[in-house]
């Protein structure tokens, strides 16, 4: 009997990055890269457009982010295995990408075997996670403190990780759309969140968990 091929959306903004992906997938008879966005918007517009098993998502995309997407294909299309490639270290987005439906989180280290391993385990309804993913896991379910990032919103750690950087409340208030007064309340509450006393100790914290790579 002749083996189900796992079709695949490629969703990455760079060429590079989705050759090489091509690339390493080539290897695997049973996985076909069936399209490629360089978007969100030409993600969902290819997903309306054919049926695919896994849709592989970097965050760092133009307009709409990876997490974004995310959300959206989990309310219009909750079938589809959603696994996460992305730059980011695990510590800053694989846990928040795992509880908002992502069957997945890569970082683009990654090798071929792995990513292979990865979509097919996703594709026949698994989750995959990393031995240091599921051992953080275990300690967040054993009840014991992770990283204090992980309680702020997306868009808290997105102005967290611009104070941490040094930029000032009109820069980051022009960056994300929002006034300065609006960034200032986000800044209280997210020191507040974290249980921190200034900018300072924002820099040190994300130096320290690697927010800043």
């Amino acid at each position: 009997m002749a083996t189900k091929t796992i079709t695949v959306l490629l969703v990455d903004d760079h060429t590079v990055v989705r050759n090489g992906v091509r690339l390493m997938l080539s290897s695997a008879p049973d996985i076909e890269v069936a399209a490629e966005a360089t978007s969100a918007v030409e993600a969902i517009q290819a997903i309306n457009a054919q049926r695919f098993d896994v849709a592989l998502v970097d965050i760092a995309l133009p307009g709409k982010n990876g997490l974004d997407l995310l959300k959206g294909l989990k309310i219009s299309h909750p079938a589809l295995a959603v696994l996460i490639l992305s730059t980011y270290a695990e510590e800053i987005y694989a846990m928040r990408a795992l509880k908002l439906g992502a069957s997945g989180y890569l970082t683009k280290d990654s090798s071929a075997a792995t990513l292979i391993e990865a979509i097919r385990k996703v594709s026949a309804g698994g989750k995959y996670v990393s031995p240091s993913l599921a051992e953080r896991f275990a300690t967040v379910i054993g009840g014991k403190t992770g990283c204090t990032h992980e309680v702020l919103s997306d868009r808290e750690l997105e102005v967290m990780k611009l104070l941490a950087r040094g930029e000032s409340l009109i820069h980051i208030g022009d960056r994300l759309h929002l006034s300065p007064k609006t960034v200032s309340t986000y800044r209280s509450r997210i020191l507040e969140k974290m249980g921190l006393g200034s900018n300072a100790e924002l820099t040190r914290y994300a130096l320290e968990n690697g927010l800043l790579s």
